[in-house]
């Protein structure tokens, strides 16, 4: 597996050591990308005992394989939000993203965020009448945004939507300083120290060198969940695989791009250390149903050197994306049931803004601060229409894929999840559970959940 250029070029830092000892904490994180560092920071900064635990290296996961986009653009989206939660929604939405934004730009340090125009652009008619709904939205809401014609990239297009002065970050370097800070304000990180059981009842859980955390709150920043727990999230849970490729460049683009309409692209430039990078994304699939995976990186590749006239490539790689049938993430409690259990996952590739206000939502509810965004990121929230044909769809995908799976990859290795057949990812080198996303390395080991132990390959 390559990896991403965020991760190849982060700060050199002292690895945080693994867990050793029992020990008990107020608030127990459990996942250290950018939402569970984030929390961690928060709660801290408001006084709270906490522990957080990261099976692998913090960053490692959704955060360092990310695009670095920090805006409030996610797609089209705002004229969704209003059909499907009202303009007070919508406007909700964009007012805790933009908060998050905000923060990034207050806490970055200079090589770690810069100011660039996010875009959404349009090549067909379709796409074209899509980004009017969606310009129509922003006047609604009162989001600043410009309809035109205004790209620097050497695609055709018929119209643009443009919002200004939105970030771009390093999202390695920022999370690298956010969990520094962190630590100062008296959180405890723990690397290499994967969660292999939950007892909710006695509110404690055991690491794989059978330690064991006590806690009185806590919080599953796994991205997608350790368990299927009664909130059933695992079934609300699409799970989509991308593809990403770097390149040198010659010079920065004013702009941050994305393609509404085929071909789907997404387009940044990176300027750090005194280097310029192109990154280009936008081939996907389901997670686990695909083993050539070549094919992706080839397609990029491709595009690359044809449409960009680019040609020194420096890595590629690609993340895994949960989303939750109706665009917005799930931040809160899990279910009534479980009170002092919190879950963040379902960003839809905007993990970044909503990773913070995520983090900011569930340190509110912590704390006992009232946040208006509470309600609108429940996980508990009544989409039954939404979710039950999400929940309906998943259900036939893995039955297929259960079933399927042992008839025709029976040489395959078993998921330990659920045990569902794995399929090869010949391009990352992983075992791929086509089931409910899981992933493990060449060796057995966990790399993505919602599996904890290793694949056993004998």
């Amino acid at each position: 597996m390559s990896k991403s250029l965020w991760l190849q070029t982060a700060y050199s830092y002292e690895a945080f050591p693994p867990l050793d000892t029992d020990i008990q904490c107020d608030v127990c994180i459990v996942g250290g990308g950018l939402h569970g560092i984030a929390t961690a920071y928060f709660l801290a900064k408001q006084g709270k005992d906490v522990v957080l635990l990261e099976k692998d290296s913090i960053l490692a996961g959704a955060t360092g394989n990310s695009t670095g986009k920090l805006t409030v653009q996610h797609d089209l989206i705002y004229a969704q939000l209003i059909q499907d939660f009202g303009h007070d929604g919508a406007k909700l939405y964009y007012d805790v993203n933009r908060d998050a934004v905000e923060f990034g730009k207050d806490f970055a340090r200079r090589d770690e965020l810069i100011t660039a125009n996010s875009i959404l652009y349009a090549q067909t008619t379709v796409g074209d009448e899509q980004l009017k709904q969606e310009a129509k939205a922003y006047q609604e809401l009162g989001i600043p945004g410009e309809l035109g014609r205004n790209s620097e990239l050497p695609i055709p297009f018929l119209s643009t939507l443009t919002m200004e002065d939105e970030s771009q970050i390093h999202p390695v370097r920022f999370g690298q300083s956010l969990a520094e800070k962190a630590v100062k304000a008296g959180a405890r990180i723990y690397e290499q120290s994967a969660v292999l059981s939950m007892d909710f009842e006695k509110r404690s859980l055991l690491t794989h060198t059978e330690n064991q955390v006590r806690f009185s709150e806590l919080v599953l920043s796994t991205h997608y969940p350790i368990e299927a727990l009664k909130g059933m999230q695992i079934l609300k849970l699409a799970v989509d695989r991308s593809y990403i490729m770097a390149a040198e460049a010659n010079m920065a683009l004013s702009g941050q791009y994305i393609a509404v309409d085929e071909p789907k692209r997404s387009v940044r430039t990176a300027k750090f250390d005194g280097e310029t990078y192109f990154l280009l994304s936008g081939t996907h699939h389901t997670a686990g149903m695909k083993s050539e995976t070549s094919k992706y990186y080839e397609s990029l590749y491709t595009d690359i050197k044809d449409t960009f006239l680019l040609s020194s490539f420096i890595t590629g790689w690609s993340a895994q994306d949960p989303e939750t049938p109706d665009l917005i993430p799930y931040a809160g409690q899990i279910t009534s049931s479980l009170p002092y259990v919190y879950i963040s996952t379902g960003n839809r590739k905007w993990g970044l803004s909503n990773s913070i206000a995520s983090a900011q939502m569930i340190t509110d509810q912590i704390v006992g601060k009232k946040n208006p965004a509470t309600k609108l990121f429940a996980p508990s929230r009544t989409k039954a229409g939404a979710q039950l044909l999400q929940a309906l769809k998943l259900t036939g995908l893995v039955l297929k894929e259960f079933t399927g799976g042992h008839l025709t990859r029976i040489d395959a290795p078993i998921c330990t999840h659920l045990g569902c057949r794995t399929r090869w990812n010949n391009a990352e080198e992983t075992w791929d559970c086509p089931c409910h996303g899981s992933r493990f390395r060449k060796d057995g080991s966990v790399l993505e959940g919602p599996a904890t132990k290793p694949l056993n390959l004998t």
